[in-house]
């Protein structure tokens, strides 16, 4: 090789290690910027404060509310927080023995289950508490209490489930100084606030297999029967359930019913030989004119009932045919969710741990067009919904020749 050769291959050889040492030199500042930005962000998970939050559930049972529970904890637990389970109502957080520190064992494998694993209890309104001393009943405001108490324990909010009744209270003790974060429940599906609210599909689909299995029934006797369901003053599951189990008459609150037009839809169909009829009612219908039927319960307080009784006599008065009446009662709560609820469960119990991470309080959160939001809680309790006369599910069971008791 040439002198020349050999000085043209060094200077290549110079020029490449040039080449290559100028290609590490900004990647080493890049790889230690990137460093420092993955310390700075575990840096920043570290500092992040941890929550405290409380968990109750309140008024009637529901299915869906383990769920909803689930959702709680796990999100709760996920982001490091520490969740506590108040036990059977507000008035538990004053008793040491009812609140419990909750982690995922506590809600493994209860999604499906119904009830709740905190118990409720729909007479805990702190603000009317009731006593009893030496045989008889005081009523106690219990509130300023439980303000004290939560401070004290240094919770950062109160996740409430509960229908209306439960979270009007939330309100009252927001007004105290409770954060509260409300999760719509109830079967009635009466909070205006959200488009459906938990445990009312559960309790549609008992109610229509209830229906279903009545059917047999009544035609095998040539009967008349009267389903009596729940709702308080609102009659969506009695309109639901009732399309979907294919009754002949439905009475909802709603529509005031004349029991006369009741007897004559009964009379055209045993004179197109169809023997036997369902009728379902709300148990917040009640006739034209007329009060909504109540029973007496053993505390003394009124509760809605009656109605199918009333309307079973007086079918049997005016048309003759053998009725009789049912009440569902409180199948409608049990059993375990269906698959719609306990996805709403737990959306609403992911979408309530949430609302606290970016500092929402006192606010529900609600359905809204196939998406989960969250309204202020003194909104949510502001109006009860009923059913609407002109609702397309209304005017859709006219069609099929169902009534209303008001034609």
């Amino acid at each position: 090789m040439s002198i020349h050769s050999a000085s043209i291959l060094a200077e290549i050889f110079r020029s490449g290690k040039r080449l290559f040492l100028s290609f590490l030199r900004p990647q080493f500042p890049y790889a230690s910027i990137q460093v420092m930005a993955i310390q700075k962000t575990e840096t920043k998970k570290i500092k992040r404060n941890p929550k405290r939050i409380a968990l109750v559930t309140g008024g009637g049972d529901c299915p869906g509310l383990n769920a909803v529970i689930r959702a709680v904890v796990k999100g709760a637990l996920n982001r490091g927080w520490e969740v506590y389970g108040i036990e059977r109502g507000f008035e538990g957080i004053l008793h040491k023995n009812r609140i419990r520190k909750m982690d995922n064992g506590d809600v493994r494998g209860i999604a499906h289950l119904g009830g709740t694993i905190l118990g409720t209890t729909n007479r805990g309104n702190p603000f009317q508490f009731i006593v009893e001393k030496n045989g008889k009943q005081t009523i106690v405001d219990i509130s300023k209490k439980i303000a004290a108490k939560f401070r004290q324990l240094e919770f950062d909010a109160l996740v409430t489930i509960g229908g209306d009744g439960t979270l009007k209270i939330a309100q009252q003790l927001a007004e105290l100084g409770i954060p509260i974060i409300g999760v719509p429940k109830t079967i009635d599906n009466d909070l205006a606030a959200t488009e459906v609210s938990f445990g009312f599909n559960t309790a549609v689909t008992t109610a229509t297999d209830a229906i279903d299995k009545l059917h047999a029934t009544a035609e095998s006797h040539e009967r008349v029967m009267v389903v009596e369901l729940m709702g308080h003053y609102s009659g969506w599951i009695a309109l639901y359930a009732g399309i979907a189990g294919g009754a002949d008459v439905i009475l909802i609150p709603e529509i005031p019913f004349s029991i006369e037009s009741v007897a004559r839809k009964i009379q055209n169909r045993w004179r197109r030989q169809r023997r036997f009829a369902i009728i379902v009612a709300a148990e917040g219908a009640r006739p034209v004119g007329g009060k909504h039927f109540k029973k007496l319960r053993e505390t003394g307080h009124e509760r809605l009932g009656g109605v199918a009784e009333f309307v079973a006599r007086e079918i049997h008065h005016l048309t003759g045919r053998e009725t009789r009446s049912f009440v569902l009662g409180h199948l409608q709560r049990g059993g375990q969710p269906t698959t719609s609820d306990r996805l709403l469960s737990t959306r609403f119990g992911a979408a309530a741990v949430r609302a606290i991470e970016e500092g929402a309080k006192n606010v529900m959160v609600a359905l809204r067009s196939s998406k989960i939001i969250t309204v202020p809680l003194e909104e949510a309790i502001k109006e009860t919904k009923f059913v609407p006369l002109d609702s397309d599910i209304l005017l859709s069971a006219r069609d099929l020749g169902i009534s209303f008791g008001d034609k």
